[in-house]
């Protein structure tokens, strides 16, 4: 892959790809770039890879929305800011494409963070990872992320995440079935995991998806209800004014 990439980094090994969220200076949070281009990076990598190895950072896999974006919008009056029909659709990339996904989870996973480790189809963790959504915090909450974790989690543990806005241990990410394996080595369980994975064909993945999507929550009929829901609470301007006054002070709406 020739392309240079601002916000990812993305290295070919055999039939597996590693696809890594690389954005350091802003704590991996998610802008309209790195969604451009991680849907780039797929496109490319679809119709030779059979598995896909999305990463982090050691301390941080990814805190979510940029909310520098959303500063700087709200002070320029621009109430626009919408990437969530293309974020919602590259998840279901993830969760739909002809390879098989893995998020190798190590570190922090905040807000989008949990979406895009929801709608992968393995999820691999340290046992010190964390999981939280704090978007209520905001006046916000999970709207895209929601239809891929139900899916994971259930109706009542998402719902718990949501309201609470705690983060939860990889260990109890594991009992919860948001995460599929566990441990202090996470590299150590991806690499005992790629040699089978690695050996199922293209064909097979493809069909096995396509059926499997027959018999869960259909993820395409929710992305509607989920963008505008998310369109509507960052067009608010007491939502936005929250998030630009913790992007400028770091204090939340509660704090003085």
């Amino acid at each position: 892959m020739n392309r240079i990439f601002e916000t990812i980094r993305v290295r070919e090994q055999g039939p597996v790809a590693y696809l890594q969220l690389n954005r350091k200076e802003a704590n991996n949070s998610i802008n309209g770039r790195m969604i451009d281009e991680c849907t780039a990076a797929l496109s490319r990598l679809e119709p030779h890879i059979q598995v896909v190895v999305l990463e982090g950072l050691p301390e941080v896999f990814c805190s979510g929305a940029d909310f520098s974006q959303v500063h700087e919008q709200h002070e320029r009056g621009d109430a626009s800011l919408d990437v969530a029909e293309d974020l919602y659709t590259l998840w279901e990339r993830l969760s739909s494409g002809p390879y098989i996904t893995i998020a190798h989870v190590k570190g922090k996973v905040n807000a989008g963070g949990v979406g895009f480790v929801a709608a992968c189809d393995i999820v691999i963790a340290e046992l010190e990872a964390q999981f939280s959504l704090s978007e209520m915090l905001f006046g916000l909450f999970p709207a895209c992320v929601l239809p891929f974790l139900i899916r994971r989690i259930g109706y009542q543990r998402s719902h718990y995440m949501t309201m609470s806005t705690q983060a939860i241990s990889g260990q109890l990410a594991y009992e919860w079935g948001l995460v599929d394996a566990v441990g202090a080595d996470s590299s150590l369980l991806l690499r005992k995991h790629l040699p089978r994975l690695t050996r199922i064909s293209k064909d097979a993945i493809l069909q096995y998806k396509a059926y499997l999507a027959e018999l869960q929550l259909d993820l395409s009929s929710m992305k509607s209800k989920a963008v505008r829901a998310n369109l509507m609470m960052f067009s608010n301007p007491q939502n936005r004014e929250r998030i630009s006054r913790y992007e400028t002070t770091g204090l939340f709406p509660w704090e003085h």
